[in-house]
């Protein structure tokens, strides 16, 4: 897959939360805003556009921080900035490149989610062979999918209950707003079990140097700078950066 293509699956997820958030049922999404009835005077018309435009800046605004929370970036970057403190090296590698790599790594693991919205719900819109609200429907069931396959039951059950709303007779039923932060909190379980797994065997190697520092006499000697090598060394041998990508890919199923 090409880079074009990804850019264009990522606009299309963007475009996707966009439109979900307008409410418009004209051909187009337009966000409208109405001062008093709406038949204002020339102030008040200029008044009520730059409420449209507070407005539609806004949901642009947060349009970034809802598709990085409705897909794999969550558990990716917390994973390996665990990975990086677990090494020793709070700084590197620099938070830019650890976002970057969620960043890719997002793209790799959402494209088929990414296509199906595209082939489902963009693309009939666009020419003109289903209405908005159709269009809206189809392009948010495949992120609903993803995260309803991605979250634990107990922790659905739980913002379910935290809700008061009636108990979903099926998994479509279930709100958006109960799903996301949902999704959102058995992401963060998931992500910080695995930060657990990947910092034994990097614990190990500093309580196996510690001991020999103290075996030694040398407890002046501060055990961290001289495990870091020993660490460093074991993750370059094992290919951990290959090992650590591949178990988040497949973590997703």
């Amino acid at each position: 897959m090409n880079r074009r293509r990804l850019g264009l699956l990522l606009m299309l997820a963007f475009v996707v939360f966009v439109v979900a958030g307008c409410s418009s049922t004209t051909g187009q999404s337009d966000i409208s805003v109405k001062v008093g009835d709406g038949q204002a005077s020339n102030g008040n018309s200029q008044f009520a556009l730059s409420l449209e435009l507070l407005v539609a800046m806004t949901v642009l605004s947060l349009v970034p921080s809802i598709l990085m929370l409705a897909t794999s970036f969550t558990r990716i970057v917390v994973v390996l900035s665990l990975l990086r403190s677990a090494v020793g090296l709070p700084n590197l590698p620099p938070n830019q490149v650890i976002t970057g790599l969620a960043l890719f790594l997002t793209l790799f693991v959402m494209s088929p989610v990414f296509s199906q919205a595209n082939n489902d719900a963009l693309q009939p819109y666009m020419n003109n062979t289903i209405d908005q609200n159709t269009a809206i429907q189809r392009g948010i069931d495949p992120f609903r999918t993803f995260m309803l396959k991605e979250t634990r039951s107990e922790d659905l059950q739980v913002f379910i209950d935290l809700s008061k709303e009636p108990r979903p007779a099926t998994a479509n039923d279930v709100s958006l707003e109960v799903l996301l932060p949902a999704f959102v909190t058995s992401e963060l379980k998931t992500a910080f079990t695995m930060g657990f797994l990947l910092y034994i065997p990097f614990l190990i190697i500093d309580l196996v140097v510690a001991s020999a520092l103290m075996s030694m006499g040398m407890v002046m000697v501060s055990p961290t700078q001289i495990a870091l090598p020993f660490k460093l060394l074991l993750f370059v041998m094992v290919d951990g950066w290959v090992l650590v990508v591949q178990s988040l890919v497949r973590s997703f199923g």
